[in-house]
């Protein structure tokens, strides 16, 4: 079982009824790749988190709680 890292940026844009409707999950390569992109991304977003999960990627079974290490704006609660 060969365990890896990702990285991924979340950003989220405004909806109908101030509830917040998520763009399409942005994979890098690094943390501090992530990070980059997440600030990059804060200027016109509503809310962006970077985090990153460990597990195994044959599988499919990653950590059940994400490292966060970028979150600002307006975000799901799962963020918080």
């Amino acid at each position: 079982m060969a365990r890896e890292t990702i990285y991924l940026v979340q950003a989220f844009n405004a909806g109908k009824g101030g509830q917040l409707k998520a763009d399409t999950p942005i994979p890098c390569r690094s943390v501090e790749g992530a990070r980059r992109t997440a600030e990059r991304l804060a200027l016109s977003k509503a809310g962006v988190v970077a985090f990153s999960s460990t597990g195994d990627a044959e599988m499919g079974d990653y950590d059940d709680e994400p490292t966060v290490f970028f979150r600002t704006g307006q975000l799901p609660a799962a963020f918080e």
